[in-house]
């Protein structure tokens, strides 16, 4: 039986986790999730409660992957940001996740628990560490690394226009790449 149980749960979450970053909250419908993953949709509320309660589940397993992928503190300032942005090239949808989350709540965080949270601080204090900054000032470098790194992912219409505004062709990934991190390197040097 507890097979089955995380068999519908996984399911549940993969078809969630499309549904979400295809619609955003306000418009996934819990009968196409459950149509997707194959299950009746009242176990969606068995397991998750809500609608809003699978969105935080899929939210949370999403930013679990990222903290196990790119990890802050490991190498040089410039080689996160270029994990950062290999990691949300190859796979946008926890950015996604996150905007549709920032348009549905704004700036009021809705994850039950502190695991979010305690990433963050662990991160920073990896960055204060590594760079020297003070716990404040690598509080801020984490904030604009990500953003650095994540941006032209997330805007990719606003990374097409702004590259390619000489009339050239745009330089390829590896190129917006290196330069990332090697202002990254640059900006963070004491």
């Amino acid at each position: 039986m507890g097979r089955d149980t995380e068999k519908t749960k996984r399911l549940l979450l993969d078809a969630a986790r499309a549904e979400f970053a295809q619609y955003g909250i306000a418009g996934a419908r819990v009968n196409r999730i459950a149509e997707n993953a194959g299950i009746n949709k009242e176990r969606i509320y068995g397991h998750f409660t809500s609608k809003e309660g699978l969105f935080q589940a899929v939210l949370a397993e999403a930013m679990a992957e990222l903290a196990e992928a790119v990890r802050p503190g490991e190498g040089p300032v410039g080689e996160y940001v270029g994990r950062i942005f290999d990691y949300h090239r190859s796979d946008p949808t926890l950015l996604r996740l996150l905007m549709f989350e920032a348009l549905q709540h704004g700036n009021t965080p809705q994850e039950q628990d502190s695991s979010r949270a305690e990433w963050y601080t662990s991160a920073s204090r990896a960055l204060a560490t590594t760079t020297g900054y003070s716990p404040a000032m690598a509080n801020q470098l984490l904030l604009t690394l990500i953003g650095l790194a994540a941006w032209p992912v997330a805007m990719p219409q606003l990374a097409e226009f702004a590259l390619a505004a000489q009339g050239d062709s745009a330089p390829g990934d590896v190129d917006l790449r290196e330069f990332l991190i090697s202002f990254a390197e640059r900006g963070t040097a004491l």
